[in-house]
């Protein structure tokens, strides 16, 4: 198999399906790229065994075949090569030549048939969102994802698919974040399935922040999006998602509205001389003010104190100030509402429209 192609051509999407090559690999075939050329143009494929990324491009390279590349040297030399030079390829058995000017290089390469491809057949599943709803949906609730937890089932982000709406929740076991959009599917009853952490995060690095569309197609294992050129497939995660309905406080009376950039700042400059390992914080709260307070081992302590409206019982209560931060944070009104209940029941932190999001914070003892 005999090509040529411009490094302008192949190193955009080379970059694109790189971050999936695991440095460390448990199979030699993948630190591979597979290189497929058909007649109507070529293709790239990267995996891990639980995600696949496929970049594709209508171009002609005048041969047509499969091989294996090692991608990460592969990708290291189209960066090092000057602008517009053209690379030419000779594959044979198990040995890639590369040439571009009076450079050469000679590459191992792997049977191409041995590298494991996802091989899906059936979707019943499918819908279309434009990308930058869908971003908004995955970067409003990840942060609330574990990261190795026992609970191998929160280790991702459950995707809700109705009719109408689509729902992304996470959890921790500490806070949950929970965002819905609207979207037209064709499933009758509500679907629950959960994305790995790997999948949402290669997600969110690819989708964009525009009106065209993604295409989602869900199977019994795996999910995959279409977007544009690129076709991305990941496993999705074998287990039971908890019931979060039951872990979102009811609305107590006590609403706590306060300018959201005021409470966030206050907040971020206390948490300085909070407690590295627990970061703990103490809310008190009663009519017309919120005063926070921090303290660490060394006894050094920081107060801030802001007017709020709020007319309901004085309290105290103590949270983690980053999960607080991280839920403020995703929220893009102009003011925030956080519903309290006691010293000893959650936070419900919502936008001031209380709109599609919702974060639930548990509160700590101090």
């Amino acid at each position: 198999m005999k090509f040529s192609i411009l490094r302008e051509t192949l190193l955009p999407e080379l970059q694109i399906i790189i971050s999936v090559v695991d440095r460390r690999q448990s199979l030699p075939i993948l630190a591979n790229v597979l290189f497929n050329s058909t007649g109507q143009g070529f293709s790239l494929t990267a995996t891990d065994m639980e995600v696949e990324l496929v970049a594709s491009k209508d171009e002609p390279l005048g041969s047509t075949g499969q091989v294996t590349i090692p991608a990460r040297k592969l990708l290291d030399i189209c960066r090092s090569l000057p602008e517009s030079a053209k690379l030419e390829f000779d594959a044979s058995k198990d040995r890639v030549q590369l040439k571009s000017g009076k450079s050469r290089f000679s590459l191992a390469s792997q049977p191409a048939q041995e590298f494991p491809l996802t091989d899906i057949e059936d979707f019943p599943v499918n819908f279309k969102i434009a990308q930058g709803v869908f971003r908004s949906l995955l970067e409003d609730t990840l942060f609330a994802m574990a990261q190795q937890d026992v609970r191998y089932y929160l280790n991702g982000l459950l995707l809700e698919i109705g009719p109408e709406k689509l729902r992304a929740v996470a959890t921790d076991g500490h806070r949950l974040a929970l965002k819905e959009v609207d979207i037209s599917s064709n499933v009758t009853d509500t679907l629950q399935i959960i994305v790995p952490r790997k999948g949402v995060m290669e997600l969110v690095r690819l989708v964009g922040d525009t009106e065209d569309p993604v295409e989602v197609y869900v199977s019994t294992n795996h999910i995959r999006f279409q977007i544009g050129h690129i076709r991305f497939t990941s496993k999705l995660i074998d287990g039971k998602f908890p019931d979060y309905e039951r872990v979102i406080p009811k609305d107590s009376g006590n609403h706590m509205i306060a300018d959201r950039e005021t409470l966030r700042q206050s907040l971020n400059r206390a948490s300085i001389l909070s407690n590295e390992k627990y970061r703990g914080i103490r809310l008190e709260v009663k009519e017309g003010s919120l005063r926070a307070e921090a303290q660490n081992p060394e006894q050094e302590e920081a107060e801030e104190v802001i007017q709020v409206e709020y007319s309901g019982d004085p309290m105290e209560i103590g949270f983690n100030v980053s999960y607080l931060l991280d839920a403020i944070g995703a929220i893009k009104t102009e003011k925030v509402n956080v519903v309290l209940t006691d010293a000893n029941s959650s936070c419900l932190i919502l936008p001031q429209d209380e709109s599609q999001c919702k974060y639930v914070v548990m509160p700590m003892r101090l």
